[in-house]
């Protein structure tokens, strides 16, 4: 049984810090990329960031480059968030995916074939 779960989500500040974990169980987690993605109230679910298999090739959305960093430890079974210099607008659940694709890291949502439960992320203004 495939399950993703997402922990370190919580009420921060405008202009503070928050690391999101996922961990991993019940696949095969060096062969899948792993992404990040976030959906606020009343809006669709966007892509946050993206880590290949290895961790040697990223991709961040527009609105988080230069403050979210991803990371993994394949030795843990898990992806990391780093979420730097939160702004309001980065409330909303987030939530981690596994893409058992293999191929190049992937940014649309229907592309990933296992997601975690979520956790919320409330940044005040």
């Amino acid at each position: 049984q495939v399950r993703l779960v997402e922990s370190g989500g919580g009420l921060v500040q405008g202009g503070g810090s928050l690391r999101l974990s996922c961990a991993a169980s019940g696949l095969t987690f060096r062969n899948c990329a792993m992404g990040w993605f976030r959906q606020a109230p009343g809006k669709e679910r966007e892509f946050v960031a993206v880590i290949s298999w290895s961790g040697g090739s990223t991709l961040s959305a527009d609105s988080v480059k230069g403050r979210f960093t991803i990371s993994r430890d394949n030795a843990k079974n898990t992806v990391y968030l780093q979420m730097n210099s939160l702004k309001p607008e980065d409330t909303a659940v987030y939530y981690c995916a596994a893409d058992l694709g293999g191929g190049a890291p992937r940014t649309s949502p229907r592309e990933y074939d296992w997601w975690g439960q979520g956790t919320q992320v409330t940044v005040s203004s």
